[in-house]
């Protein structure tokens, strides 16, 4: 089962440890890293707007990720949150079986 990281950016560390937790303690990840805040220049209602947000790396099967989007965008304080898949091309294999391990239900 392939094995990919969603990509997420919050608007706090708490939200991010929030809904990290939920979706590690739901099995749709088996782990979430949160990175140190960034600053984001972006376009919004047709204006551009500045803030500090928090990204986080979620690891999951391709099979969960669905999943895990919906919900990670169920629990989101943004309108729109940006939520990326990104394929992972090589693994070390015991940490991809853990990963499947990990978000069996």
């Amino acid at each position: 089962m392939p094995i990919v990281s969603v990509y997420c950016i919050f608007a706090d560390a708490n939200e991010a440890q929030r809904i990290g937790r939920t979706a590690v303690e739901d099995r749709l990840a088996a782990c979430i890293n949160i990175l140190a805040p960034c600053r984001s220049i972006y376009r919004w209602q047709g204006e551009v707007e500045e803030a500090e947000e928090v990204p986080a790396i979620f690891k999951t099967t391709r099979e969960q990720a669905d999943a895990l989007i919906a919900r990670i965008a169920e629990l989101h304080s943004y309108d729109v949150p940006a939520i990326t898949v990104w394929p992972i091309d090589k693994l070390l294999a015991s940490y991809g079986d853990w990963v499947e391990a990990e978000t069996r239900s």
